[in-house]
């Protein structure tokens, strides 16, 4: 890898973030391609094995809380160290990072093999069957968290150095064994028997692990820019420490957003197993608008990381006010895809009526917020790069803890039922797209080089 190719710190801006965007939108794509082909074939199985998947998710959603410290401090620092050109912290950055994210990745498969019958319980779903199919696939989820854990952590680092192709390569990857592997276990062919949810398990887990092992040799054979990482040297807990002072606010918030997403599931379970596959399957889709803005949150945030440490505080402002630009481009689109196209998106991933006419309610709903939630997660990216991370985490625990009682209320029958849950979780994303684009306009003050740049244009 060319360090000066894959630098930030120069250049056209709108062309360097898009350069830089485009593949880790590109791999968040692969990641949702990964649920929603699990979602495609387990969907044609029927609702209940859709409600079962959904329901384990939830934990390998919260799975990416603990990832999320790792990769967090592994971006910033690792763009930090380039843009001041000290490689041998970015180096060092990367190891620990991968280091800390293995020993978390164990304790948490210990936690789920030991903890997932109360796990699933929790939902308190009414369908024995249901419960049954959600405890086996989270069973064998929990023997391949390392495989889990480790891309999006390797995908950081590159990010980080700038270089989000590579990412990208090696999840296509991960996704075209994904494909192959699904309908295969699933449904069986030949000598291999049809294993059902369970086949859905066992191909996600194998196709991460072959991304893993990927990563691993590309790591270890390619130069990237600040030199090869050796993960297995001995751990430097001064670069620990400053991964999980930099990452934990982030993975506080997404602990806490995935629990409170768990509270409103089990609201949900109330009426029963099909519209928790509803919510899982129209969060999927919706999925679509967050990891668009999340591509150029992260460009942004290995922009802000590389140049704040280079000192360039012209482009600092500037790569503000186009990513900002570009997110309202894309709320607006998504809002229009996920309003208009409501019911035949979802009409491929479960093609029963009722689900159909529930799905349209959600993505309908959901997307009046979309507008309000690229500006919330590219200014996140924004503090992100700053090395701030607890802003938009309070701003996103705060809103998201809204949630909880809002739906509670929204979900009365004398009030909108079941789609008051979805309102509550489209108006605590206005609040905070809102509340964080100001906070972020308050915070810049504190750096008057950016300010005179900002009283320039």
């Amino acid at each position: 890898m060319n360090n000066k190719n894959n630098s930030l710190t120069e250049g056209h801006i709108l062309s360097a973030l898009v350069k830089m965007a485009l593949p880790i939108m590109g791999t968040s794509f692969l990641q949702m391609a990964y649920n929603l082909t699990d979602m495609i074939w387990i969907g044609r199985v029927g609702s209940s094995s859709v409600a079962a998947v959904g329901t384990a998710g939830f934990y390998i959603w919260l799975s990416f809380s603990l990832i999320m410290i790792s990769k967090t401090g592994a971006e910033v620092l690792v763009a930090q160290g380039i843009g001041s050109q000290r490689f041998s912290d970015a180096r060092n950055a990367a190891r620990s990072a991968l280091q800390l994210n293995f020993v978390m990745a164990l304790i948490y498969g210990v936690l789920i093999l030991l903890f997932k019958d109360p796990m699933i319980r929790f939902f308190n779903i009414p369908d024995p069957a249901v419960n049954d199919m959600a405890i086996s696939y989270l069973s064998i989820i929990g023997y391949g968290t390392v495989f889990m854990f480790s891309p999006p952590v390797f995908s950081a680092i590159f990010n980080g150095s700038g270089d989000s192709r590579t990412p990208f390569r090696i999840n296509t990857i991960g996704l075209i064994a994904n494909m192959i592997l699904d309908p295969l276990l699933i449904f069986g062919l030949g000598p291999v028997p049809a294993l059902g949810v369970n086949g859905a398990a066992i191909a996600t887990i194998a196709s991460q692990a072959i991304v893993t092992l990927v990563f691993l040799v590309e790591l270890q054979t390619n130069k990237t820019a600040f030199g090869h990482v050796n993960f297995l040297r001995k751990p430097n807990f001064d670069h620990i420490n400053r991964i999980v002072k930099m990452g934990l606010p982030t993975a506080c918030n997404s602990a806490l957003f995935t629990f409170f997403s768990m509270v409103l599931a089990r609201i949900i379970a109330q009426w029963g197993p099909l519209p928790i596959a509803v919510q899982k399957v129209g969060s999927q889709i919706e999925s679509i608008s967050w990891m668009t803005a999340s591509g150029f949150s992260v460009a942004i945030s290995a922009f802000f990381g590389q140049n704040f440490g280079a000192g360039n505080w012209d482009r600092l402002w500037k790569g503000y006010s186009t990513s900002l630009r570009i997110a309202l481009i894309l709320g607006a689109f998504n809002t229009l895809l996920l309003i208009l196209g409501a019911a035949p998106i979802f009409a491929i991933f479960i093609p029963e009526a009722d689900a159909i006419r529930l799905g349209i309610d959600y993505l309908q709903i959901l997307g009046v917020s979309q507008l309000f939630m690229c500006i919330e997660i590219t200014t996140a990216g924004a503090f992100n790069g700053l090395g701030k991370t607890m802003p938009p985490s309070i701003v996103s625990i705060a809103f998201n803890a809204l949630r909880i009682p809002m739906a509670l209320y929204f979900s009365q029958p004398e009030v909108w039922g079941l789609n008051g849950v979805w309102w509550s979780i489209t108006i605590s994303s206005i609040f905070k797209g809102v509340i964080l684009v100001i906070w972020y306009q308050f915070h810049i003050r504190k750096y008057p080089e950016m300010q005179y740049y900002r009283s320039t244009l």
